[in-house]
């Protein structure tokens, strides 16, 4: 075996017989699933693979016993026959779990997962991209077996088959048999995270505490011409990258959405996305900051987003809107975003000045009295007197079309300084 074998010898856990498993896989999570494609890609004689199957589920297999390097247990074949058989899987270096070290420490996420006795993908990806094999591969599982088979054997894979329910229940029993065993890398890693919170070598009690004074903006204005230039602005970005697949073959907790998690991931990649572009285009210093959105509102922007009817549902429910109040709300959104969705949900009465601006527009609209509409005004509403359309003034000065639909007000255009057109097109439309 590898480095640190003497002091990772005293560490041994033994795990009791497990009973029969007829019917159920051995493996559900994504690393269980790879150790035994590790054992059935290196496994050359396929009927030893089925027969050795056949035991674990039988329940032949006896306590397994899980130390650095090597799993060990008695299998029984049909006839009693007991066998110890031996499983063995190269340690990690000391280098090696020095740089596995470091990335989980750094990464809270990590931590968390493993102490949730998970293994998500990216854990083991960003160890193989450091070098660091933490899955076995073909050719990795290597057997010793008192039957003196020379390759794997039904006792060996029986073997291999128990120890993938055990890998469900815990990650730790795969970072055992690599070299080492759960509280030592929670105190490594719990020293390491302090390391990191303490800051750089020589930031103790005789470093300098920072100044929060700051530089007044003139002395930082004046001495602009001796100041090194600025770093050059991010490159923009075409897209926002694909959202990851959560889970990691682990079963969500109850109340967890998973695709609606991945449904906001999304979407906040592709805000952020956008945020970038809008902060490096040439415009931005003079634009107006985006509008601040309610829960209420912001549960429209994402239903615009069409997340699929179960999606749309729990936005529904949040927003205190049915379904049809949210299909309302996401076609103002769609034609006119905040100020849209104000036009629909706000019953206001316009200020005396505003009502009279309002009211001379409509009067100088129609060149012909005769072809004038009549409307009938409720506070900041006309509404086509024994007709089905309506115009909304909405607090910006604009006019909006509305068209009433199965016993429903809902928009039916953008917004426009024309009165006119506006409900032209609505009565065109119906």
């Amino acid at each position: 075996m590898d480095l640190d074998e003497g002091a990772a010898a005293a560490v041994e856990l033994t795990f009791e017989a497990l009973p029969a498993a007829p019917g159920r896989a051995f493996a559900r999570s994504w690393w269980g699933q790879a150790w035994l494609k590790a054992l059935e890609d290196t496994a050359l004689d396929s009927a030893q693979v089925k027969l050795g199957r056949r035991h674990a589920r039988a329940g032949a297999v006896g306590a397994v016993s899980v130390r650095p390097g090597r799993i060990t247990a008695v299998v029984q074949d049909r006839d009693h026959t007991r066998h110890r058989s031996d499983v063995l899987l190269q340690q990690l270096s000391a280098e090696d779990w020095d740089r596995f070290l470091d990335l989980v420490a750094d990464r809270a996420g990590h931590i968390a997962a493993l102490l949730d006795r998970d293994m998500p993908p990216v854990l083991v990806e960003d160890a193989a991209a450091a070098g660091i094999e933490l899955l076995p591969g073909i050719g990795d599982l290597e057997p010793e077996c008192s039957c003196e088979a020379w390759d794997h054997c039904a006792h060996s894979t029986a073997l291999c088959y128990q120890l993938a329910r055990l890998l469900d229940q815990d990650p730790f029993v795969l970072l055992l048999m690599r070299g080492r065993g759960e509280r030592e890398l929670l105190d490594e890693l719990q020293a390491r995270s302090a390391s990191r919170a303490e800051g750089p070598a020589g930031a103790g009690a005789g470093a300098a505490e920072p100044s929060g004074a700051g530089v007044p903006a003139v002395e930082a204005y004046a001495a602009r011409d001796i100041l090194p230039p600025l770093p050059a602005p991010p490159p923009p970005v075409a897209a926002p990258g694909a959202p990851p697949v959560l889970g990691g073959g682990t079963p969500p907790a109850p109340g967890v959405d998973v695709a609606a998690l991945e449904f906001l991931i999304g979407d906040a990649a592709a805000r952020a996305q956008r945020l970038l572009a809008d902060a490096l285009a040439p415009r931005h210093p003079d634009g107006p900051p985006p509008p601040f959105l309610t829960p209420a509102q912001d549960a429209v922007r994402l239903a615009a987003a069409l997340p699929g009817a179960a999606i749309s549902a729990r936005l529904a429910a949040g927003s205190g809107r049915d379904a049809r109040g949210l299909a309302a709300a996401v076609r103002a959104w769609e034609l006119g975003g905040a100020a849209g969705l104000a036009v629909l949900e706000e019953d206001w009465t316009p200020e005396p000045e505003a009502l009279a601006r309002a009211t001379s527009r409509l009067a100088a609209a129609w060149e012909d009295e005769e072809t004038r509409p009549r409307l009938r005004v409720t506070r900041n509403r006309w509404t086509v007197v024994g007709g089905a359309a309506q115009l909304r003034y909405g607090r910006d000065g604009r006019w909006w079309p509305y068209r009433r639909e199965g016993g429903q007000w809902v928009p039916a255009g953008p917004a426009t300084d024309d009165p006119a057109g506006a409900l032209a097109g609505v009565s065109a439309e119906g």
